[in-house]
């Protein structure tokens, strides 16, 4: 997958073909910032300026900015899925959270 990313958010992008240009947005928040440009060069200036201007708004209103994702997921597993990895992850001698996350980052 390739993806653009500035400042820890990373973007979304689509083409258009009614308005022939590129649509991007920024990805995993809830808050709906996009940008446009005709060029991938464009895109990544319009998707910098979008970031930086978001930071501000949130600034000026005196809020948080989201961030795309906190790092923790919430999984339900059936118990006997939950036996078998974990008994997985005591085999390959690392904790639960470790193999987890070593097996999801080798899925990308």
């Amino acid at each position: 997958m390739n993806k653009m990313s500035y400042k820890g958010y990373i973007a979304r992008i689509e083409y258009s073909d009614e308005d022939d240009c590129f649509v991007g947005h920024i990805a995993g928040i809830n808050d709906v910032v996009g940008f446009h440009a005709s060029s991938v060069q464009e895109l990544h200036v319009a998707f910098e300026e979008a970031v930086d201007d978001y930071l501000a708004t949130c600034k000026k209103l005196k809020r948080p900015p989201q961030k795309p994702y906190s790092g923790n997921v919430m999984l339900r597993l059936s118990p006997e899925l939950h036996a078998k990895v974990a008994m997985l992850a005591e085999a390959h001698g690392k904790s639960l959270n470790s193999w987890v996350s070593e097996v999801l980052a080798d899925a990308q």
